[in-house]
């Protein structure tokens, strides 16, 4: 799959003296959802302000849909929507003026039938004549995703979109998500609720002290990263781990009545490592009586791979 966004030697020293970026490259496949975690001050906010165009970097070079965001910035930035943190937006205009005049903005012809569209997706069809200050924060969250899509975008960047917003507009936005996905739009996403990451993302990047440290799918980081811990219940106590058994790194509990082991990081399929501890506790006459499993999920990993860095 083509990249749709192009990130070569990025760099970015603030006047004080802090290194947001370093040497950061990266691309991003059309028509993806991908997620860029990090923790907070990694560099995920400069990054994306340096791609849609609203930071200058030191150096290095972004193109968007071949266009790039510096020689070419009206190009560049036609092609990106962008839904920031912070609610900020004209409180005086009504959501219909907000949407007719960002699609103006980005050089797109009046059409109504397409703001009818994106204000009915998002629920907002009824608040169209309300003024922005009378709306509710969830409302306004929703007025701010319709900004970024109203001029049809190529690429939707949604930076902590769900901070702060109720359970319906997180589902409803995620559901639009997935549309947009399906009909070809590029998601970039970052986001403190890992668990959605791991839910929605085709890919996760994770950012760290201004640095790429990792890129990879999200099934194949799963499983090349991911644990799970099992706990086997055993018939009769033993008195101790059966010899043979070394390489799996089992514990015994005191009582002698149960078996831990952890599998995974990418040796074998998890299910697969379990068959065989179980048919090797079973050629040494352990008779396995009960079996729990807990697998790791994104944020065990997430917090793993940026506890290990100095």
């Amino acid at each position: 799959m083509d990249p749709i966004v192009v990130i070569s030697g990025l760099d970015k020293v603030y006047a004080g003296g802090h290194h947001a970026l370093k040497s950061v490259d990266l691309e991003i496949r059309r028509g993806e959802i991908f997620a860029l975690l990090g923790p907070n001050g990694a560099g995920k906010t400069t990054l994306i302000g340096i791609v849609c165009g609203l930071v200058r970097p030191t150096s290095g070079r972004v193109t968007v849909g071949g266009a790039d965001i510096r020689r070419d910035y009206r190009a560049a930035r036609s092609r990106i929507g962008l839904v920031p943190q912070e609610l900020s937006t004209d409180m005086f205009s009504t959501v219909w003026q907000t949407l007719v005049f960002s699609r103006g903005l980005f050089g797109r012809s009046s059409d109504p039938a397409k703001v009818e569209q994106v204000l009915r997706d998002l629920s907002l069809w009824d608040k169209r004549d309300a003024k922005i200050m009378t709306l509710s924060g969830g409302m306004k969250r929703r007025v701010l995703i319709a900004k970024a899509l109203v001029h049809e975008p190529e690429v939707l960047f949604l930076d902590e979109p769900t901070a702060g917003v109720d359970v319906e507009l997180r589902r409803d936005m995620w559901a639009l998500v997935r549309r947009l996905r399906e009909q070809g739009t590029t998601i970039i996403l970052t986001t403190h609720y890992i668990e959605e990451a791991e839910e929605m993302a085709d890919r996760i990047g994770v950012i760290d002290g201004g640095e790429i440290i990792l890129v990879e799918e999200t099934a194949a980081l799963m499983r090349k990263m991911g644990r799970t811990e099992v706990t086997i219940g055993i018939a009769e106590p033993l008195p101790a781990v059966p010899p043979g058994l070394e390489d799996w790194a089992i514990g015994l509990s005191e009582d002698g009545c149960v078996l831990t082991a952890t599998l995974g990081g990418g040796e074998q399929p998890d299910d697969a490592g379990v068959a065989d501890l179980l048919k090797a506790l079973a050629a040494r006459g352990v008779d396995a009586r009960t079996i729990a499993m807990e697998r790791s999920s994104l944020e065990d990993i997430f917090v793993d791979l940026v506890g290990r860095r100095p």
